[in-house]
């Protein structure tokens, strides 16, 4: 039993947020009851699509609960998952394009214009971030979603005319744009079908999604770019070419299948709803029970600025974006690198680097599915974040300590190791997910949350400097700082939270049981205080 559940048996209300119906009830075997009076009181808004179906005294069983995760995860995950390895195919192909000599086809670009190229794409989809957030609760995460994969993959095959440092330059400023915005409007969309405690699982694997992607792109990579000389062309022509066809035909598929809403699932490809009446009510019932917060707002219901202002002026989430920020530094450069220096420092061929690149891909799925499920079976994520970061440091110091001669083997076990690692990202997103309250906010700390995410990665990009190679010592001393500091970062952060947790129920725990009763009836507080409610408790 998880310590909110444990503490709910107590009597003290953990969340208004996060209700899991284990903390109603730890006595269950085969029959999920009807919720406490909690659930009475925080009544979902007439506006919520599922209204309806809402009913507090409404059970069902544990049996029929899993058969509508299992078609959640069989029609929804799926075809995420497949619109994540549609973004990996189309972010992943130019490192494979490195190892066909890509710039010096460009016209003998340097590392340092790559990393240029790397930082405007950062800044073009940082840019896109929040219009993309306001666009998809204005218009619908069904439209929004495809549109933007079919816009970068549009941009993507086009890459295969690049022929200067300028057209490299605006391909990169224009994948960014149409990118910007795609992961944190997923991860949203995946909240209005997943319980909290499900969603840092599912997050796992659409993160895994993208690993798959990474081998699946090496090896059509190893095969493509054998097809330098047809037409004339070099072989990272028909990579790009070939590799966003298919992105877009990925994106023009999904355009016509994704649902509305989880009581809203007919399409043109699925003219019948995935669900009977019956699972519809298993479904709202069982998500307001867990979240009562998803039941204030409509999914398409627009977010404002001063929705904006909350999210970024919400210390309790500072921390975390702080992690955002350093936490994923100390892989990135690594990982970007990875088949350029098996290729140069390494004497690997073409072929053989794009191989041997997959092993660290294969290494992450394998960690960070494991680390997913660990911390969703205990129910705790400070210890495994800080698990994911601490995997990395070791492996970074052996790299920093390796002689400088030709050991091609051990800098690739030391390399795979390092960008192998338990990736924590979705643990992180969750988190954040489940401490921000309400949907609109989710949205936009999610976005802020991958912003700063995304300046983490414009930060790494520009550590491996050209004066610096091929073994980047000073770089990796940079490294070893950042995945310090972010392990203080995450211990840090577990107290802080633990710190407001203890303020909160000093509190609360002087007040009357008319008073908390009085407190938890005002719906229009509830969504004005958010996180901030003495009755909400944050997850660490």
């Amino acid at each position: 039993m998880s310590n909110r559940a444990s503490d709910a048996e107590k009597g003290v209300l953990q969340s208004t947020a996060k209700i899991s119906l284990e903390a109603v009830s730890s006595t269950a075997s085969d029959t999920l009851p009807a919720p406490g009076s909690l659930s009475d009181v925080v009544r979902p808004h007439e506006s919520y699509e599922g209204y309806g179906h809402w009913n507090p005294t409404f059970e069902w069983s544990a049996q029929e609960e899993s058969r509508v995760v299992w078609k959640i995860d069989l029609y929804l995950l799926t075809a995420l998952c497949f619109m994540f390895f549609g973004l990996q195919l189309d972010r992943g192909n130019l490192s494979n394009a490195l190892t066909d000599n890509l710039l010096k086809d460009l016209g003998n670009l340097s590392t340092n214009d790559y990393n240029n190229g790397t930082t405007i794409q950062l800044v073009c989809f940082l840019a896109a971030e929040f219009p993309v957030q306001l666009l998809t609760k204005r218009f619908g995460f069904r439209r929004v979603l495809p549109i933007l994969m079919m816009m970068w993959s549009t941009v993507s095959w086009t890459q295969a005319w690049m022929h200067d440092r300028t057209t490299f330059y605006i391909t990169r400023a224009l994948i960014g744009a149409c990118e910007g915005g795609f992961i944190p409007g997923t991860i949203l969309f995946a909240t209005y079908f997943y319980k909290s405690r499900e969603l840092g699982t599912r997050l796992a694997v659409f993160w895994s999604t993208l690993n798959i992607a990474r081998v699946v792109s090496a090896l059509l990579a190893a095969g493509i770019l054998e097809m330098r000389g047809v037409g004339g062309k070099p072989g990272w022509f028909w990579l790009f070419l070939l590799e966003g066809l298919l992105t877009f035909a990925i994106g023009a598929f999904c355009f016509f299948y994704l649902p509305q809403s989880p009581v809203h699932t007919k399409s043109v490809i699925c003219p019948k709803p995935w669900f009977t009446e019956h699972e519809e009510k298993i479904m709202v019932n069982r998500l307001l029970r867990d979240d009562p917060a998803k039941g204030l707002t409509a999914i398409k219901e627009p977010a404002r600025l001063s929705d904006i202002w909350d999210a970024w002026t919400d210390k309790s989430m500072w921390g975390m974006y702080l992690l955002g920020l350093i936490a994923y530094i100390p892989a990135t450069p690594v990982q970007a690198y990875l088949g350029y220096n098996l290729r140069v420092v390494g004497g690997f061929t073409t072929f053989q680097s794009n191989m041997l690149t997959t092993v660290s891909a294969i290494c992450q799925v394998v960690t960070m599915l494991a680390l997913a499920k660990s911390s969703q079976w205990f129910n705790e994520k400070t210890w495994h974040c800080f698990f994911g970061e601490f995997w990395i440091l070791p492996c970074l110091i052996a790299l920093q300590t390796l002689p400088d001669k030709n050991m091609p083997w051990e800098r690739f076990t030391l390399a795979t190791l390092t960008a192998g690692y338990p990736y924590f990202h979705p643990i992180l997103s969750a988190w954040i997910s489940e401490n921000s309250f309400n949907v609109k906010k989710r949205a936009l700390t999610a976005a802020t949350y991958n912003v700063i995410v995304q300046v983490g990665s414009l930060i790494g990009s520009q550590i491996y400097r050209a004066d610096d190679a091929p073994y980047y010592h000073r770089g990796n001393k940079v490294l070893i700082s950042f995945c310090a500091a972010a392990l203080a970062g995450i211990v840090g952060q577990s107290l802080w939270l633990r710190l407001l947790n203890r303020r909160k129920e000093r509190v609360w725990s002087s007040m009357s049981e008319a008073d908390k009763a009085q407190y938890q009836a005002d719906n229009k507080a509830r969504e004005q205080d958010g996180n901030k409610r003495l009755d909400f408790r944050f997850a660490y």
